[in-house]
């Protein structure tokens, strides 16, 4: 008898028990608080994992930005060394060994159609004041024809004449003379 009544109360308890079991986990509003929590914690690092690919990305575009800037200094140095071309006596005419040293620098402005230069003409003293300027004038203008034949845009070049003002060596030897005939490619 006492057995029967000990199965009477497992009988009994056992179904309170598994509804309590049941009835014991989360409700359904906090099931959809958890969703919701873990939606947003789920979209805050999807964001942020955005906004760290978007710096990245802005960071090695300014990287390749100042590698760039770098290189077009140091091929513009590198330019400054070969700007000078010369010319022979009373002649506005580009001599070929030349040509290569104007290319160089037709090429750097095509790439760099933001980058500006002005062809100086120069002469040697002999001549009148009036002479030598028309003559540095044709010069600079043999050299911008050269460019703009080369694929330089017209914006990009301007020309000046000093004439014999600014002599690059004092004299009157061939030599000092030589050396003034010239047309100077300058980067501004």
């Amino acid at each position: 008898m006492q057995m029967n009544k000990v199965m009477k109360s497992f009988i009994i308890a056992l179904p309170v028990v598994t509804m309590m079991a049941c009835s014991s986990g989360p409700s359904e509003e906090e099931l959809a608080a958890e969703r919701n929590r873990m939606a947003q914690e789920q979209a805050q690092a999807e964001t942020e994992a955005r906004e760290a690919e978007a710096q990245r990305v802005e960071a090695e575009a300014a990287q390749r930005m100042k590698r760039q800037e770098e290189m077009v200094q140091q091929e513009m140095e590198a330019l400054k060394n070969e700007q000078t071309v010369y010319f022979d006596f009373d002649r506005a005419s580009i001599k070929p060994e030349f040509q290569r040293v104007l290319d160089k620098h037709a090429m750097f402005l095509v790439k760099n159609p933001n980058m500006n230069v002005t062809v100086e003409g120069h002469t040697d003293s002999r001549g009148t004041p009036e002479y030598n300027i028309a003559l540095g004038e044709r010069r600079a203008q043999s050299v911008e024809t050269y460019l703009l034949n080369a694929g330089v845009s017209s914006s990009q070049v301007t020309v000046v004449s000093y004439g014999e003002e600014k002599p690059a060596v004092m004299g009157s030897t061939e030599y000092a003379f030589a050396q003034n005939r010239r047309g100077v490619v300058v980067y501004r």
